[in-house]
């Protein structure tokens, strides 16, 4: 409450400090509020008391304030004194343009407050024009103190008009005739050139016409009548309008620019910076789309500067080169530059803002238009006439064409045999090349298996070098004890044949199973024997493995179980792990997979081979290595996973190791065609090879393959 009276107290002391420089009179009509007119353009918002107090309104010296881009509000302060009959005023900003415009005065001891915002339906203005008009109750001879706050996204004028209701009806009267004027001449060049395209079905009318539509669209956005006709009941989309057709109009002109101009067939290099100009529409586009308005309306109207002159230039240069086309061309586009520019000047205070200033751009397009019209008008003559010429060319270049022909027909037959014989030689030796590549691919792929062989025959050595040790290492004392039975038993044999007493029969054998240990020989015997038979199942499941494992060859479809496929290759390479890398299974019951299964282990021994690297190039000599087999299935296909913590693959590095011949082990380590062989093995069974791996982490081969084929 206080701060409300505080805020009166204030607008009542206006009058006495302020000077009353805006009189209006009977005889006034519609003036601008020039003089009298204080701004404050202040670095953030501020609330009505604040500005009250701010020291920093500065006087206007321009005819309309020209507050430029800001992102805050911007407040104007004035003192009327109205002398006129007529209490009943109007201000006029006639600037559509704006987000916001708040009138703020005092009336009966109350703060008044008068909002027009852009964000609102159009209907809700009090007065349907394309500006902001407020009412002003100031009886006559008496004065009364203003505030404006205005807000913008875009350039921001401030031109404020003073008049009676009847004079802002012949003022809105006339606008509407010359916007009318300006509307009549777009459409007439539209369905003019529309029909024209029907006629020749030349692309550079299209773009003409959208480039005229959208141009006059934008024009009319400026002045605020799309918002009023078209869609008043859709704000948002108004805001976004401007540079929307904006954008849409500078895309079809540059097109229009390229096709009028035939830079795509004579100018490759103007084409190509128009097409980069077109871009930059094209991501303005992109930004209003993602709701940055006043972002992507600064990139359109910098593109729109700089692009304008680029065909400026291009118009000029051929010109000059005496493209017939380019003189409407520049004459348009001269035009059309000179109205921007005038407009522009008057953005920056050099030329006045008044109704030739405001409109320069609008006129401007206009005459742009109709010489383009013109230049498009021309164009069909020109075609014309190049038709009639090409088809006299055309004429002169078939009869020379049929006398050539006629000339050629004999070389060209002695040609073509010619070159018959030299393809039939050529073929024969593409033959022999070919046979050549089908050799060394056999040599190529027999070496991998060769070495997968040596792996192989060094695993089983490996694998049963330890239980035929253990069986040989048995004999020599079975042997002995055998021996030792044998006398025995010929040592028991003279003594039952003996006249020996049964007592000393019995005390002999006694005495003679003391001697040889018997006891202990029984059980001597039974460990040799259980050791001999350790070692000849292990021989046996390591051959059972082999069994299952070597089947390398076989090209028939199988139904096979792929864990024992797994078990056989984990078999063969035991030797390898060095009871330092651990393998941790996780089998899930699986069904039988149609496929070849020893194409299929010879898979599982490169994949395998290649994690036991991985793992002894990270931990060497020391323990920590680890072998995750998995399976799983599905009602169509069957997964194989195997991971290992080794030292991983790097991007490059994964895009490559289904490569022939790429290997990242030592020279002699590998030929590089293991894993390329695993690949086409794969997709052989119409599978695929899923691969993780990062650097440090280790690598994941996931093997789906159809359960049928």
């Amino acid at each position: 409450m206080f701060r409300l009276h505080f805020i009166i107290l204030a607008f009542l002391a206006i009058p006495f400090f302020c000077k009353a420089d805006i009189i209006f009179t009977q005889s006034s009509g519609r003036i601008l509020l020039e003089k009298g007119l204080s701004v404050l353009n202040p670095e953030k918002e501020l609330n009505l008391s604040k500005v009250i107090k701010s020291q920093d309104f500065r006087p206007v010296k321009a005819d309309v304030p020209n507050i430029g881009v800001t992102q805050h509000s911007v407040w104007v302060k004035f003192t009327i004194n109205n002398q006129s009959d007529d209490a009943h005023l109007l201000l006029d900003l006639s600037y559509p343009r704006l987000d916001e415009v708040e009138l703020i005065t005092l009336a009966d001891g109350k703060i008044i407050r008068k909002l027009i915002s852009s964000k609102k339906g159009f209907s809700q203005r009090p007065y349907k024009t394309a500006g902001y008009i407020f009412p002003l109750d100031i009886p006559k001879g008496q004065t009364k103190t203003y505030y404006l706050r205005v807000k913008g996204q875009e350039h921001i004028f401030i031109p404020l008009y003073l008049n009676h209701e009847k004079e802002q009806i012949l003022h809105t009267s006339r606008d509407n005739v010359l916007s009318g004027i300006y509307l009549g001449i777009v459409l007439i060049m539209v369905l003019y050139n529309l029909f024209i395209y029907l006629s020749v079905k030349d692309r550079s009318y299209v773009y003409y016409v959208v480039y005229v539509l959208f141009a006059g669209l934008t024009q009319f956005g400026l002045k605020g009548y799309n918002f009023q006709y078209l869609w008043p009941g859709s704000p948002h989309f108004d805001s976004l309008s401007i540079t929307l057709f904006a954008c849409i109009s500078g895309i079809a002109a540059l097109l229009f620019s390229r096709k009028f101009l035939d830079l795509t067939v004579h100018y490759k290099k103007f084409s190509i910076v128009l097409l980069v100009f077109t871009g930059l529409f094209i991501i303005s586009l992109g930004i209003l789309s993602t709701g940055r308005t006043r972002e992507a309306f600064q990139l359109m109207q910098l593109n729109t500067s700089i692009s304008s002159v680029g065909v400026f230039y291009i118009s000029l240069f051929l010109l000059i080169k005496g493209h017939r086309g380019a003189k409407f061309f520049f004459s348009a586009w001269s035009v059309l530059l000179t109205g921007a520019l005038i407009f522009l000047l008057k953005d920056y205070g050099i030329f006045p803002y008044n109704t030739f200033t405001i409109n320069s751009v609008q006129a401007a397009s206009a005459i742009e238009m109709a010489l383009l019209s013109f230049g498009l008008a021309d164009r069909i003559n020109i075609l014309k006439k190049e038709k009639e010429l090409s088809q006299a060319e055309a004429l002169r270049v078939a009869n020379e064409n049929a006398r050539i022909i006629r000339e050629q027909n004999v070389m060209l037959e002695n040609k073509v045999n010619e070159r018959t014989l030299e393809l039939k030689e050529s073929n024969e030796e593409l033959n022999v090349t070919l046979e050549n590549l089908k050799q060394a691919q056999s040599q190529l792929v027999e070496s991998e298996k060769m070495a997968s062989l040596g792996q192989l025959t060094a695993g089983i050595a490996h694998e049963i070098n330890n239980p035929i040790n253990f069986v040989t290492s048995n004999v020599n004392p079975l042997k002995r004890d055998f021996d030792l039975l044998l006398e025995t038993i010929t040592q028991l044999e003279n003594t039952a044949l003996s006249e020996d007493s049964i007592p000393e029969k019995q005390k002999s054998i006694d005495e003679l199973k003391e001697e040889l240990d018997f006891d202990y020989l029984k059980i001597e015997i039974s460990h040799l024997l259980k050791g001999i038979h350790e070692g000849a199942s292990r021989t046996a499941e390591i051959v059972k493995g082999l069994r299952i494992f070597s089947r390398v060859d076989e090209d028939d479809l199988k139904s096979a179980d792929v864990i024992a496929g797994l078990e056989s290759t984990l078999v063969i390479i035991n030797n390898l792990l060095n009871n330092r890398i651990r393998i941790i299974k996780k089998y899930s019951e699986m069904p039988l997979v149609e496929c070849y299964p020893g194409k299929l282990n010879q898979v599982f021994l490169n994949i395998l081979t290649n994690a036991i690297h991985a793992i002894n190039k990270r931990y060497g000599e020391n323990t920590g290595g680890e072998i995750r087999i998995s399976t799983s299935y599905n009602e169509e296909s069957v997964f194989i996973t195997i991971e290992d913590n080794g030292t991983g693959m790097d991007e490059n590095t994964k895009k490559k190791i289904f490569d022939p011949f790429f290997t990242t082990k030592d020279v002699g380590e590998g030929t590089g065609l293991g894993m390329s062989i695993a690949y086409n093995t794969i997709n052989k069974h119409k599978g695929q090879i899923i691969v993780n791996s990062a650097p440090g982490q280790g690598t994941g081969f996931t093997l789906q393959l159809p359960l049928r084929q």
